[in-house]
C-alpha cells in the first residue's frame, strides 16, 4: 500500500499555528489539497496570504468551530473549492491548568467544549459528506474517507494539574473507537494519535520561561528528546494514506517511550 496523499482533499483544524500548521504543510507538500481551518484569521493570512481564501490548492477558512454554523460553512467552503472531503484531521486543541477539587477551576467544561465537542461535531459533518461519497461509488471498493484525531498521553496518565485536558483527551480516544465502528460500514476509517512532548510553539514558549522543564521532560522520555512537529505529521500522513487501509479505531502513541515508564511526576505535555 502507498503512503501517498497526492490529490486527496484534507481539512486540518487548528492549522494557523503549531502542530496543526505542521500537519497542513506536510500534507500540502505531499500533494494533498488542504483546507486550513482556524479561529485565528490573522494567523491564517500570515501563513497563507489573503489570496488563499479563494485560490490555489491550499486554502483557509476562519471561524469558531465550537459553533455548528461555522462547521457547516467550513464543509461548504471545502466542497465548493475541491468537490469532496477525503481526510479530516482534528488538530485544534487547547490546554489549561486545572484544580480537580475546584468546580470553578477544574476546566472540564471548557476542555470538553473546545477539544472533544468541536472534534465530534466537525467529524459528524465531515462524515456526512464522506458517506455521500461512499454511496456514489458504485463499485464500493475505494476508501470513502478517513478521520484522524489528536489526543495526548495524558489521556492514560494521571496528571491532576491537567485534569480537564486529560478528561477531554480520554473522551477523544473513546470517541475515536465509537465513530470507527459506526462509520466502518461506509468505508470511513477513524484513528487517533496520542503524542507526548512535541516541540510546538506553545512548548517552546514554556521552555523559555522554565528552562529546567526541558530536563524533566527528557528524563521522563526514554528516547531522550522532544519530538519535532514533522514526526507527528508523518504519522498523520500514514493514517491518511492507503498504507493504513485496514486500520480503524486505533490510538497510536508517539511519546518516545514515556508511557512505558509510568512516572507519576513526569510532565504530561
Amino acid at each position: 500500500m502507498s503512503l501517498s496523499v497526492a490529490g486527496k482533499v484534507a481539512i486540518v483544524t487548528g492549522s494557523a499555528h503549531g502542530i496543526g500548521r505542521a500537519i497542513a504543510r506536510h500534507l500540502a507538500d505531499r500533494g494533498a489539497r488542504v483546507m486550513c481551518a482556524d479561529f485565528d484569521e490573522k494567523g491564517l493570512i500570515a501563513e497563507l496570504g489573503e489570496e488563499a481564501y479563494s485560490e490555489g490548492p491550499v486554502r483557509w477558512f476562519a471561524g469558531d468551530l465550537r459553533k455548528k454554523l461555522s462547521i457547516s460553512n467550513l464543509m461548504s467552503a471545502t466542497v465548493d473549492a475541491f468537490d469532496r472531503i477525503d481526510i479530516l484531521v482534528n488538530a485544534s486543541r487547547a490546554t489549561a491548568l486545572s484544580d480537580p477539587l475546584s468546580p470553578e477551576e477544574d476546566q472540564v467544561e471548557e476542555m470538553l467544549s473546545q477539544n472533544l465537542m468541536t472534534a465530534l461535531r466537525v467529524s459528524q459533518m465531515a462524515a456526512r459528506r464522506m458517506i455521500l461519497q461512499a454511496a456514489a461509488d458504485t463499485e464500493g471498493a475505494a476508501p470513502a474517507g478517513t478521520i484522524i484525531n489528536l489526543s495526548s498521553v495524558t489521556a492514560r496518565a494521571t496528571r491532576p494539574e491537567l485534569f480537564g485536558y486529560s478528561v477531554a483527551c480520554a473522551a477523544i480516544e473513546q470517541m475515536t473507537r465509537s465513530l470507527a465502528l459506526a462509520l466502518a460500514p461506509s468505508r470511513i476509517r477513524v484513528n487517533c494519535v496520542a503524542p507526548g512532548s512535541v516541540m510546538s510553539a506553545s512548548l517552546q514558549s514554556a521552555l523559555r520561561s522554565d528552562p529546567d522543564w526541558r530536563e524533566e521532560i527528557l528524563a521522563g522520555t526514554p528516547l531522550g528528546r522532544i519530538a519535532a512537529p514533522s514526526e507527528l505529521a508523518e504519522v498523520v500522513q500514514f493514517l491518511a494514506s492507503d498504507a493504513s487501509a485496514f486500520m480503524t479505531g486505533q490510538v497510536l502513541t508517539l511519546d518516545g517511550g514515556r508511557s512505558l515508564l509510568d512516572v507519576v511526576a513526569a510532565p504530561g505535555h
